[in-house]
Order: structure tokens, then C-alpha cells, then sequence
């Protein structure tokens, strides 16, 4: 039989809140929606669905306050933070994952690995996508071949308890950046420390256009000690 203290029954206001060491607490958000059109951001958006994170992230990232936003996910609340890059924990080449997906209406129609095909039954077989980087970027945009999925899950250097977050793109210049990501990932045995940062692009033409950009900057192996030396080096907004 238990004997555990019962006294948080007669104040549950005071008892400690749950840590979400291992369960997903948040989303980082290069975008949102104004009058349902997308529109890109310059610092990272945190949705949340725990007050107690929405908070925290606040606090540490800048921002105005956490607000309701309209979502069929249960991350309710949005932080606009003042945070361009954030340092994070990357727990290895598993933290990123990487896939090729032609979205339909009902969902995914196919899946591939540049090369081959991944759902389902379709498995093995050759995608249909175009061989040439600017091919595929082109098929992509006319809705007929595979566009990049990428998922990040990372805890945050500054506070490694408080949960994982993720962080989901489509960006081709992220893929492109993921292939010297990775490697240097592979290099390391454990976690690492990284920045995640959002990056504007400025036009190499004078009919170009600038563009916001993810980009994962990989530190070094994550100790407590670089941890640490984090609190030293430029703030993160």
C-alpha cells in the first residue's frame, strides 16, 4: 500500500506540475496565416497546448503573451516570439526525419526516398519523380511529383526537462542544408547542440525576391558544460 503524502489534495493549486520530459509539448512555426493566406516570419512561433510551456517559452524567447488561435490540433495557444534563433538539443541523426510525400486531398497519394517509393504497397518501387534537383522543385509546384516533409524533434538547450518540441518544414533549402547536417550529426555519439534558426535570404537579382529560410547550425556535442557556455554567448533575439 502506498504512503504517499496526500497533502496536494486539499491544495491541488500547489502541487507540482508534470514534466513532459518525453512527450511532445510544442510546435516551432516559421509562418501563419493572415485572411487565411500564408505569410512568413522573421522569429519563431511556438504553439503550445499547456499554459505552463506557452508561458515559459515567453518568458524566455520574447513575445507579447500566448493568444488562442484557430487549430484542430490541441496546440491552442500561439507565442510570437522576438527569438530568430533558438538553441536546441538534437538527440542524434534520429531527431530529423526526412521524406518525400505528393499530398492530396485525403492525405498522402505517394511517398518516396528521392529514389524509391515508401507507402505501402507501393514500397520498392521507383517514384515517378523527376531525377534533377530543379525538376523535382518544378513537378512539385504543379502538384504532380513529390514535394520535401521534414520533421525536427528537439528539447530546448536552455531548459531540457521541460519537453520535446517539433518542427516541421517543406523548405528545399533546408534539404539541401540537411545533407551537411547529417554528417556532422553522424560524427557525434549522443546529443548535440544546435541552432535553429530562421534566415532571411536576400535576391542575388534585381528581379529576385528575398526569402526567409530554416537552417539547422550544428555546435558540438551537448554537455552540460556547452549548455553552459550558451548563456554567455549572444542572446537569441
Amino acid at each position: 500500500m502506498s504512503s504517499a503524502l496526500r497533502i496536494f489534495e486539499t491544495d491541488p493549486e500547489a502541487a507540482p506540475k508534470p514534466r513532459f520530459a518525453d512527450d511532445l509539448v510544442g510546435r516551432f512555426r516559421s509562418g501563419y496565416q493572415i485572411n487565411n493566406r500564408p505569410a512568413t516570419l522573421e522569429a519563431w512561433r511556438i504553439t503550445t497546448g499547456d499554459p505552463d510551456v506557452a508561458h515559459i517559452v515567453n518568458t524566455r524567447f520574447g513575445g507579447k503573451g500566448a493568444q488562442e488561435w484557430e487549430t484542430q490540433g490541441e496546440d491552442k495557444l500561439e507565442v510570437f516570439t522576438t527569438a530568430p534563433k533558438i538553441k536546441v538539443i538534437l538527440d542524434g541523426p534520429s531527431a530529423i526525419r526526412q521524406e518525400m510525400v505528393l499530398w492530396g486531398r485525403a492525405g498522402a497519394i505517394r511517398k518516396c526516398d528521392g529514389v524509391e517509393q515508401t507507402l505501402d504497397e507501393a514500397a520498392g518501387q521507383p517514384c515517378a519523380c523527376p531525377s534533377t534537383f530543379a525538376e523535382r522543385k518544378d513537378a512539385a509546384k504543379k502538384g504532380t511529383g513529390c514535394q520535401p516533409s521534414i520533421t525536427v524533434y528537439f528539447r530546448l538547450a536552455d531548459d531540457p526537462e521541460l519537453g520535446r518540441f517539433k518542427f516541421a518544414s517543406g523548405s528545399w533549402s533546408l534539404v539541401k542544408d540537411l545533407v551537411g547536417v547529417m554528417a556532422k550529426l553522424d560524427q557525434y555519439d549522443g546529443p548535440v547542440t544546435a541552432w535553429l534558426k530562421l534566415e532571411r535570404v536576400e535576391p542575388k537579382s534585381p528581379t529576385g525576391r528575398s526569402f526567409v529560410k530554416p537552417v539547422i547550425e550544428i555546435v558540438g556535442r551537448y554537455t552540460e558544460a556547452v549548455s553552459a557556455r550558451f548563456e554567455n554567448d549572444e542572446p537569441p533575439f
